[in-house]
Formats: C-alpha cells, structure tokens, sequence
C-alpha cells in the first residue's frame, strides 16, 4: 500500500486489554459492507439495522437502549428536538380525513403544527380541557386516530388523569400519546399507563446543562416503532452521534439532579404561598394544583418546575421587578443547572377552558445554584412585585 492510501485506510488495532465507563462517539454518513451482497440486501437489515448514518450509528442505540429500559418500552427513536418528537408521532399516524385531540395545555407550537400544518392538508383537530377525564370519550369521533395528553402543562400545571383518557380511547380503538418532558421516565412512565407513545424533550433534564437539542419517542408496540422510522426516514430526520454522547453523559447525572431540583423547587413554592404578590402557586405538591390527585396517584416526586399567578396589581411593574434579579437568569426552557423565571400570558390562548386569573404567571425553573441564593432572589423579585405603583404611571 502506497502513502496516500495510508493517509485514507485506517490500519486494524487491537482493543483487547481496552475498557472505558464512556460510551465511544461513532460518527459516520458512509457506513460500509462486508461484500456486495450485503450492500444489496441492506434494506432488508430492518429498522434496527446499520445502512446510513442519517438512521444511526452505535452511539444512537446506545442512547435508544437506555431509554428505552428507563421508558419500560421496547424501542425508542432519537430526533432532533422535543417538537420534532410530538410532529413525528402525528404524522406517522395521522392521514388526510382523520382527527387529532389535544390538550388546552399542549406545548405552543403542537398547537402550531395543527393549526398551519395539519389542517391545511384535512387532518381536524380538536382543543379539549386536561382536565376531563375520562370525559374524553365524548370528544372522540369515528375518525379520531390519536389523543395526545401533556401532563403537566409545563407553565399551567394541570395534571391529566392518564389511565382514564387511555381507557376511553382504548375503548374506540384510539391511540395514546404524552408529553412527559416535565416528569421524565424517572417520575412517571406514560407507558405502563397504557399510553402508546411517551414523548421526551431530551433538551431538557437528560442533556441537563442548557446546551442540546434532542427529542425521543419510546413504544411498547415494534409495529409502531416501524411506523415511527419510516416516517422519519422519509423525511430525512436524523440526530447527530456527538450530541447523543452529550444526552448519555446527562443521563448518569440526571437523577441526583432531578432529585435536588425537586426538593428545592417544592420548597420554594411552599413558602411563595404566602408571599403578598402570590394569587397562587401551581405545584403539585400543593392540593390546590389542578389534578393534584391525578399527581399523588400515578407520579413518583416532582421537578424543579412550577409557577406562581400573580395578584394582577402586580402587572404593571413586572419588567421593573425583574431587574432585581442576580441569580436567576430570564430564559425560555428549562432543566438545566441554571435557574429560569419567565413571565407568561396565557389567558388570550385557551380555547377549551376559561383561564379566570388575570395576573401574570411566573415559570420557575429551579437549577443547580445555592438554594439560599436563589430564595433571596425570588423575596427581591415578589418584594419588588408587591410594591406599589407610583403615583403618575
């Protein structure tokens, strides 16, 4: 072999002796055969398969498999961000004529995609309340092929009553899916409920640290894990191996930090109850949250994410109160080590249910910081919100 064929063959080395805790980074577009015959009937390896880069290298499954054990599910597929994992369910079930149900709670641009996307090429939709139960099987028509549940709704907190939504649709032959991003699979499994399709924002706890985009989906049923990468592969939707090594290093850290978040957070919303600027908090460790019960029977503890409804004297200096902050940082998303609060609108966006607060909601997302630090934020911020506003403005 001449030198620049060894610039370009890479010579065989042994890894006996070779043992590392970390998961190697198989980065590939070209993935090769061993003859020709194999490189023919490559398209019969199957969905779990090696053919293409774009459909996943090693690095993939092993990030696929762990979750997949974590989701008590059979497969799980990877894409390129939580939005991409709620749309990917939908158009691998979906056809021009069939109805989708999804919650007044559902994440913004799910609506979105119905709204611009789904309905323009015949597929309806519908916006009911979370909070209805197995009064759902009202809402389902004939043509109804999925209800997708979000629970909770990651700024209004209404816990969904999970087995009886499945019940009502399983009963009409309807599939299931939920949005767990809030809970991951460490503090509620949508699919030993039933649900069909459990849908994961990877953006948040698993990457961890504010710096990936990833989504995941994970079935029990390999008919809909099929459905699942024929969709994808039809439309070109692939993940990058360097940033599932980054989603499987958050995964070993993910639950010792769920866990403090969790405890944080929860005290925190205690003590926001009594604050003079507090209407009320949504959180669920607190009876007065919307499905508090749905919460206490099926989940396991809660996240760092919550929010507080504001008295609407309040309103008019929330931009002036935020400037008060040192420790929190102003953000949209969530779960990662640093602390957010964000002020969100929501009434003007129900359509299913009548939103009767008219102050404005704080997201909070707790991170990683000192506690004592970022309690002394949250007494500046409602100080400042309590205040009253000066005369002439």
């Amino acid at each position: 072999m001449r030198d620049l064929s060894r610039c370009v063959v890479h010579p065989a080395v042994s890894h006996e002796g070779f043992a590392s805790l970390s998961v190697p980074t198989y980065r590939a577009s070209t993935i090769v055969f061993e003859d020709a015959q194999a490189y023919t009937n490559r398209k019969y390896r199957g969905p779990d398969g090696y053919t293409y880069g774009l459909h996943g290298t090693p690095t993939t499954r092993t990030l696929e498999a762990q979750l997949t054990a974590l989701e008590q599910g059979e497969r799980t597929v990877i894409v390129p961000s939580g939005q991409a994992g709620i749309t990917i369910v939908f158009l691998s079930v979906l056809l021009p004529g069939d109805h989708v149900l999804i919650p007044d709670t559902a994440y913004p641009p799910c609506r979105g995609f119905c709204e611009n996307y789904l309905k323009p090429r015949g597929i309806e939709y519908t916006v009911y309340d979370p909070l209805v139960g197995g009064g759902i099987a009202a809402l389902i028509r004939d043509n109804t092929r999925l209800v997708w549940m979000e629970s909770p709704g990651s700024t209004t907190m209404e816990f969904q009553d999970v087995p009886a939504i499945v019940a009502a649709a399983k009963a009409r032959g309807v599939l299931t899916g939920c949005d767990n991003t809030w809970a991951t699979p460490l503090l509620f499994k949508p699919l030993a409920h039933g649900v069909d399709f459990s849908s994961e924002a990877l953006s948040k706890y698993v990457g961890g640290h504010s710096d990936l985009l990833m989504g995941s989906i994970s079935v029990r049923d390999v008919a809909l894990f099929r459905r699942l990468k024929d969709t994808m592969r039809m439309i070109g939707i692939g993940v990058s191996p360097d940033d599932c090594a980054l989603a499987l290093r958050g995964l070993e850290t993910m639950g010792v930090r769920l866990g403090h978040v969790g405890r944080v957070a929860t005290e925190f919303a205690q003590r926001l109850v009594d604050l003079p600027a507090t209407e009320r908090v949504l959180h669920p460790s607190l009876p007065t949250c919307p499905g508090h019960e749905n919460w206490k029977r099926d989940f396991a503890g809660c996240s760092g994410v919550f929010s507080v409804v504001l008295r609407p004297e309040a309103n008019p200096v929330i931009e002036e109160a935020f400037g008060v902050l040192k420790t929190f940082a102003i953000g949209a998303s969530w779960g990662g080590t640093r602390s957010l609060v964000v002020p969100m609108a929501i009434k003007a966006d129900r359509v299913a249910t009548d939103w009767k607060d008219e102050g404005t909601i704080l997201r909070i997302s707790v991170g990683l910081e000192d506690p004592a630090d970022l309690w002394a934020d949250l007494e500046a911020l409602f100080a400042a919100l309590a205040a009253p506003v000066p005369a002439g403005r």
